[in-house]
């Protein structure tokens, strides 16, 4: 039996990654967490509807994240099974990515969008 595993970097790593390649970034919350704050130029691809959204994933290496794990988990594991095999999960996700000095964008109440 063949098995394959998920890449996963730490945010301190994502960091690093980010400040020297800027490669791609696809959030994977819902599109209201994602509305209400997220990584600057990231790509919002709601788990939900990750399957139809399957071209839109790029060739080369991209990060992927959700609010703290879970979800990219899940994302990742679909996307491995339909042959996208060039993405890294960032541990910890959003909730993690805030506390780094990542621009994220402003705050905006959800019960305001």
């Amino acid at each position: 039996m063949e098995y394959d595993k998920v890449t996963s970097i730490t945010v301190k790593q994502f960091e690093e990654e980010q400040n020297e390649r800027h490669l791609p970034v696809f959030d994977v919350r819902k599109e209201s967490e994602f509305l209400s704050e997220h990584v600057v130029d990231a790509h919002n691809t709601p788990l939900d509807y990750i399957n139809d959204h399957l071209a839109s994933f790029p060739g080369n290496t991209f990060f992927i994240h959700c609010a703290g794990g879970y979800r990219s988990m899940i994302a990742a594991s679909i996307l491995k099974s339909r042959g996208i095999h060039n993405l890294i999960n960032v541990e910890g996700g959003f909730n993690a990515i805030k506390e780094t000095d990542i621009a994220v964008t402003n705050y905006v109440c959800p019960s305001t969008l």
